[in-house]
C-alpha cells in the first residue's frame, strides 16, 4: 500500500483534492486495475454509534462494535468492496484478498491514527457453509465508503473510494469533501434519533419438541462413551414485537449495561442484523503482539457482597467449572503451538466479572513473526472449545445433531482487519439475530461428563436474560 503523508485536515481545496484523485485515476487506468484511496482525518470526539445512527440504512452493510471499558469504538456503513468467503479455506481467502486489495491501495493522512486507512471489517458463520435459507453468508469482509473510530488515545473518521479507470475523479471528490466536513463539525441535534423500544408480545423455545435438557443428557451419555470429551449446546428463542425492532435501540442499551463486553452489530444489507453484547475476544493482535482467552464456567452475580463474593468462590473451587476451563485454555495453547506459536498462560484461572454473571477466564498472550497474519490466527483459533468442544472435529459434527436449529453467525469470529493485517476478533455469542418485528436469540453452556441438564438449563436462562432486557421487556 502507497502511503501518502498529507494532512487532508489542510488540503488546499475541493479542487487540488479532485485533482489528486484525477491521478489516481490515471494510475488505474495505465494498469488497468482498479485504486482503493483511503482517506483519514483526526477529528474532535465523536460517538461512533451517534454517527451511524444519523445515516443508518438497512439496505447497506454496516458494522459497529464498542467497549466502553476500553474507551473503544467503531462504526462503519456501505461497502466499497465486499468479499464473501464460503468453506474450509475462507479465512486464507481473505487473507489472500486483503492482500491483493492493499497492493494497489493509496492511504492519505496519519498512519499513526488508531483505525487510519482502510479497515476490513469481517462476520463469519460459526461452520464454514450455511444454508441456502439462512439471511447472512459463511463470511463477510467489507471496506466501508466511511468509518469512524474513537479510542482513549484519538477520533478519527475514514472515507474510502474505489478510483476506476473510468472514474469521475470531480464526483468523487465532491462525495469525500461532504464527508470531510460533516465528520470535521457533525451536528448531533440534526442527525435524528432512531425509533424507542418495543413491546415484545411473544416468546417461544426453538425445537420445544426435544427440551434442552434431554439434549444435554444426551450429549452426557456420548462424553461418557468417549465420542468427545466437551461439547458446547446452544438454545435458542424466537421473539415477536408490534413493531419492528431497531438494532441500534438494542446497541445503546447493550452498551450502557455491559461495559465490559463487546456490544455489536452486524447488517447484512438486506434488512437483518446480527446484535449482542459477548464477553469473549477470540484474539487480538497489535504491534507484534497477540492476546486471546480462555473463557469458560459460570455463576451468578450475588444480591449482595457476601452472596456475590459466595458464588465466585464456589466457580473457582467447581471441579466442572476448573476442568471445563482447562480443556479450552490447553486447546488454545495447543492450536497455537501447531502453528508455530507459543502462548504465555498463568497457571490458575482468576474471576472475570460481568453486570450479571462471572467466568472463569484466563489470559493467554503471545509474539508473532513480522510477518502476520490475523486471519490464520482467527482460522486457528476458530472455533475454540469455549463454543465448539473438544475434540474440536469430533463435537462440532455433533452439534447440528443436538441443536434444532442453525448458529449462522451465533458464536462465530466478528472483527476488523487493517492494512498491517492485524485488529481484533470477538465471538459473536450472547447474540440475536433481528429480522423486523422478529427476533431469535442465543445462548449456549459448556458440557462436560459432570454436567447436570437443569443446571445447564439455568444457565442458559441467566444468559438470556441478558440479552431479553435489551428487547424492552420480557413478555408475560
Amino acid at each position: 500500500m502507497k502511503t501518502l503523508p498529507l494532512d487532508p485536515a489542510k488540503a488546499d481545496s475541493l479542487p487540488a483534492f479532485e485533482a489528486f484523485l484525477a491521478g489516481c485515476r490515471d494510475e488505474a487506468a495505465a494498469s488497468g486495475s482498479a485504486r482503493l484511496v483511503s482517506v483519514t482525518l483526526e477529528v474532535e470526539h465523536l460517538d461512533p454509534l451517534a454517527v451511524l445512527e444519523s445515516i443508518y440504512a438497512p439496505g447497506e452493510l454496516h458494522f459497529y462494535c464498542e467497549r466502553p471499558a476500553r474507551d473503544l469504538a467503531v462504526a462503519a456503513a456501505d461497502a466499497v468492496l465486499a468479499l464473501h468467503p464460503s468453506g474450509p479455506n475462507r479465512f486464507a481467502e481473505t487473507s489472500a484478498w486483503i492482500r491483493r486489495t492493499l497492493r494497489d491501495a493509496i492511504a492519505v493522512g496519519d498512519a499513526r491514527l488508531p483505525f487510519s486507512g482502510p479497515q476490513f471489517f469481517s462476520a463469519y458463520s460459526f461452520f464454514d457453509g450455511v444454508g441456502e435459507d439462512e439471511v447472512f453468508p459463511a463470511g463477510t469482509v467489507f471496506v466501508p465508503r466511511w468509518q469512524v473510530a474513537r479510542t482513549a488515545e484519538a477520533c478519527c473518521a475514514v472515507a474510502n473510494v474505489l478510483v476506476e479507470p473510468e472514474s469521475d475523479p470531480g464526483a468523487l471528490a465532491a462525495r469525500v469533501w461532504r464527508a470531510r466536513g460533516k465528520f470535521r463539525s457533525f451536528d448531533y441535534r440534526a442527525a435524528g434519533a432512531a425509533a424507542g423500544a418495543v413491546r415484545v408480545r411473544r416468546r417461544s423455545e426453538v425445537g420445544t419438541g426435544r427440551p434442552f435438557t434431554d439434549r444435554v443428557a444426551a450429549a452426557v451419555e456420548r462424553i461418557r462413551q468417549g465420542e468427545f470429551s466437551k461439547i458446547v449446546l446452544a438454545r435458542a428463542q424466537d421473539l415477536e414485537a408490534e413493531a419492528p425492532f431497531h438494532p441500534l435501540v438494542m446497541l445503546n442499551a447493550l452498551r450502557t449495561r455491559y461495559p465490559d463486553c463487546y456490544a455489536f452489530s452486524i447488517g447484512n444489507g438486506r434488512g437483518q442484523s446480527f446484535i449482542g453484547a459477548t464477553p469473549e475476544r477470540l484474539v487480538r493482535l497489535a504491534g507484534g503482539e497477540g492476546l486471546t482467552e480462555a473463557l469458560a464456567g459460570s455463576a451468578p452475580r450475588g444480591r449482595s457482597p457476601s452472596e456475590d463474593a459466595g458464588f465466585g468462590r464456589e466457580l473457582l473451587a467447581s471441579t466442572k467449572d476448573r476442568h471445563e476451563q482447562q480443556v479450552v485454555l490447553e486447546s488454545i495453547l495447543r492450536r497455537l503451538r501447531s502453528i508455530g506459536i507459543a502462548g504465555r498462560a498463568p497457571s490458575r484461572p482468576r474471576l472475570r466479572q460481568l453486570s450479571n454473571v462471572q467466568h472463569l477466564e484466563t489470559p493467554v498472550s503471545f509474539g508473532v513473526a513480522e510477518e502476520a497474519d490475523l486471519p490464520g490466527l482467527v482460522a486457528a483459533l476458530h472455533p475454540t472449545p469455549a463454543v465448539g468442544g473438544s475434540p474440536r472435529e469430533a463435537a462440532c459434527a455433533a452439534i447440528p445433531e443436538l441443536e434444532p436449529f442453525a448458529r449462522g453467525l451465533y458464536a462465530g469470529p466478528v472483527g476488523w482487519i487493517n492494512a498491517r493485517l492485524e485488529g481484533e476478533f470477538i465471538v459473536a455469542i450472547r447474540s440475536a439475530l433481528v429480522d423486523g418485528a422478529r427476533a431469535r436469540v442465543f445462548a449456549g453452556a459448556g458440557i462436560v461428563e459432570d454436567s447436570r441438564p437443569e443446571a445447564e438449563a439455568a444457565e442458559t436462562d441467566l444468559k438470556f436474560r441478558a440479552l431479553l432486557q435489551a428487547f424492552e421487556s420480557e413478555p408475560s
